[in-house]
């Protein structure tokens, strides 16, 4: 399962954005907070096209929809699970890969 994982991450972090250019002048920032959401519901999609759901939770992936529903705006979703553990650590290299700061992402545990 680790070598899984490690072999998506460095799928997800060779993916498309990984090339991109960063843009000569900067984007207003709510263009650029809607591409950096774009880009990871992207991400998202083919992480659990490559992972699957086993071992997510129905908790883990409704958060996780509202994160993006959201605009990618609200972030409550709390990875317990080795699996969710994973994927949120694919994800926070794949959004940090994008161009989004590692704060970007949704996952905290507040209790």
């Amino acid at each position: 399962m680790k070598v899984r994982l490690a072999f998506a991450a460095l799928l997800l972090c060779l993916g498309p954005q990984a090339g991109a250019q960063a843009p000569t002048q900067a984007p207003p920032a709510r263009a650029w907070t809607v591409e950096k959401c774009s880009r990871y519901a992207q991400s998202w999609s083919e992480a659990l096209s490559r992972f699957g759901r086993e071992g997510l939770s129905a908790e883990f992936l409704s958060r996780h929809d509202a994160f993006l529903a959201s605009g990618c705006r609200t972030r409550d979703v709390c990875p317990r699970s080795p699996q969710e553990l994973a994927l949120a650590d694919v994800m926070t290299i794949a959004a940090m890969n994008a161009g989004a700061a590692s704060s970007f992402v949704p996952f905290i545990c507040r209790d």
